[in-house]
This record gives structure tokens, C-alpha cells and sequence, in this order.
């Protein structure tokens, strides 16, 4: 029996990790867990800008309901792949033993801020406000924890997408890379 393989797309908020994983996942018949529906209020540093300078350790970032519903995954699945939207890579302790490559989406940071802010404007009951308050974060601190976090992610990635194409592109290079590879 093939053992199951998790594959982790990687990248700072707005790089395109889940419309890329759920395409993926359709196209090899894979199970999929997103980050993003395992955040909880206590997954990130309270103080994001105190985090940073304190050298943006990004173990402290926890997401033990993720981790635990990849292990239950891993040992139930009968797919040959997991697609996992994990933005921080290998880089969290808790999680890293669980993933077996690692798929950075190293897009320009101004491309994903464009689309976080589409995504503000798009999905909030107060869109002025709440894209203000990000732009604000971002200006002050966010953009520098992105710059940190993908600098490390970076360091550890198994196959790294700069390109900016199309999610069907980013796929399909991504598809390529997992068939060229014996994944």
C-alpha cells in the first residue's frame, strides 16, 4: 500500500493557497484541510508587532485542532496525497513532522495585498472600515511579518511558484511538479 503524502501550499495571506489547493485536490481526487478553518483566537501572537521584533518565531503560531485533524487524516485516507494549506511551511514545530513537501506560493506582496483588500471589500459588512484598519496593520507592522514569515518559509520549500499566472497555470505547474517527482 502507497503511503499517503501530504503536500502543504505555502505562502503570505492573498498568494492564492486555497483556490490553488482546491483545484488540486479536485483534479487528484485528494482530501483537503485549510488553515484558515482551524484558526482559533489564540492561534496567533496577541502582539503581532511585539512577535516581529522579537524575531517572528513562528512556532508560537498554534493550530493543534489542524495538526491533529492532518494526523486522524493521514492515518485514515486512502488517497495518495493530502493537500494542506499551511502558510508557514515546516517552519511550526507542532506540524512539520506531518509534511512531506512543502509548495511555496512566493507571490509579490503587492499582488496579494490587492487581492486581501478585494477580499475585504468583497466579504465584509463594514468593508471601509475593516480594509482600513488592515491597511493600517499592513502599513505599520503586517507587511514586515509577511516578509519575515516568507523569508523563512523560503528557506525550507521544496518547489517555490513566483510566477504570476492564472490559478489554472499555478496548478498546472504544480500538477507537473507532483507528476515529474513520483508523487
Amino acid at each position: 500500500m502507497q503511503q499517503t503524502r501530504v503536500i502543504a501550499l505555502s505562502g503570505v495571506s492573498g498568494a492564492g493557497k486555497t483556490s490553488v489547493i482546491k483545484c488540486l485536490a479536485e483534479e487528484f481526487n485528494s482530501p483537503t484541510l485549510l488553515f484558515d478553518d482551524f484558526v482559533e483566537p489564540n492561534t496567533y501572537p496577541l502582539d503581532m508587532k511585539a512577535w516581529l521584533h522579537q524575531g517572528a518565531d513562528i512556532s508560537q503560531i498554534k493550530s493543534p485542532r489542524l495538526t491533529k485533524a492532518l494526523s486522524e487524516l493521514k492515518v485514515q485516507c486512502g488517497s495518495p496525497m493530502i493537500f494542506i494549506e499551511e502558510p508557514f511551511g515546516r517552519e511550526r514545530v507542532e506540524i512539520a513532522y506531518l509534511i512531506d513537501y512543502v509548495i511555496m506560493l512566493d507571490m509579490p506582496l503587492e499582488v496579494c495585498l490587492s487581492r486581501v483588500s478585494q477580499r475585504h471589500l468583497k466579504n465584509s459588512n463594514d468593508p471601509s472600515t475593516t480594509l482600513s484598519n488592515y491597511m493600517r496593520k499592513y502599513d505599520d507592522h503586517l507587511r514586515a511579518v509577511y516578509i519575515a514569515a516568507a523569508n523563512q518559509v523560503r528557506q525550507s520549500s521544496d518547489l517555490i511558484i513566483s510566477n504570476v499566472g492564472t490559478i489554472a497555470s499555478i496548478q498546472s505547474a504544480i500538477s507537473d511538479w507532483l507528476h515529474d517527482n513520483g508523487k
